[in-house]
């Protein structure tokens, strides 16, 4: 059984008057864990595939599988319980609450419905141990205005690690932080992924981020036209395979 099967995937919008096909059938498969990339230009549909796969909508035909479970099937209900209990989300802006600090950051999955103090007390040795494996324990009690946008994003993957989901998605994560700071950061998810035997798959329009990924998905116009074997490339490397494949599509 794959990991992860997306199947002819197709989604509509409307812009006003006008009609969006954001995806035209794309395709995907993982089988094992590591860490992924997609790539795509500016409206490719890298962002809505990414919303789908965390049910944050759902698509218009086609199937999606995780673990075995259909998530295009699921209620509201049923997907709120997916995105807490099997799959973590980092996102560009971080999403932080700015009132909490890292720690406490971190411990909101882990407390939703959960008040008893044998929980908090569980949860929150968890947090401060996802905290201090990112380097941010001296950092833990601090709110987001107090750190820089890499520790931020740090503290986001902490959060999303925090119930050990199988499947991290990771949203343009890299968007708003320097080029040094990228590359830690991807540096990290790789790490990640190796270590906890997860799988970890990030939306992208970096070369140089997908050099860190076993593979690389190639998205245009809304279909998946080419898988790409990207470890070990640098990004110039990455670049020019990106090309061809879209030249072969």
């Amino acid at each position: 059984m794959s990991l992860l099967s997306c199947d002819n995937l197709w989604k509509r919008y409307r812009l006003g008057d006008e009609p969006v096909q954001a995806l035209r059938g794309a395709s995907l498969t993982i089988d094992e864990p590591g860490f992924y990339a997609i790539m795509g230009a500016s409206g490719s549909g890298k962002s809505t595939l990414m919303h789908l796969l965390a049910a944050l909508d759902a698509p218009d035909e086609g199937t999606i599988l995780v673990q075995g479970k259909a998530v295009h099937q699921l209620t509201p209900s049923q997907a709120t319980t997916y995105r807490r209990e099997r799959i973590g989300i980092v996102f560009q802006q971080f999403n932080l609450v700015a009132t909490l600090t890292a720690l406490e950051n971190v411990e909101l999955p882990g407390l939703l419905g959960k008040g008893d103090a044998q929980t908090r007390a569980r949860v929150r040795e968890r947090a401060m141990q996802l905290l201090t494996r990112l380097g941010l324990a001296q950092r833990a009690g601090h709110r987001p205005d107090a750190l820089s946008g890499g520790e931020q994003q740090r503290v986001a993957i902490a959060r999303a690690l925090l119930n050990s989901p199988p499947l991290l998605l990771a949203d343009e994560p890299t968007g708003n932080l320097d080029s040094a700071s990228s590359a830690r950061l991807w540096a990290l998810l790789a790490e990640i992924a190796k270590e906890n035997g997860m799988m970890v798959l990030m939306v992208t329009h970096e070369p140089a981020a997908a050099a860190y990924c076993r593979q690389t998905f190639v998205l245009r116009d809304g279909v998946v036209v080419a898988k790409l074997a990207t470890e070990g490339l640098d990004a110039r490397g990455v670049a020019a395979l990106y090309q061809q494949s879209l030249g072969a599509a």
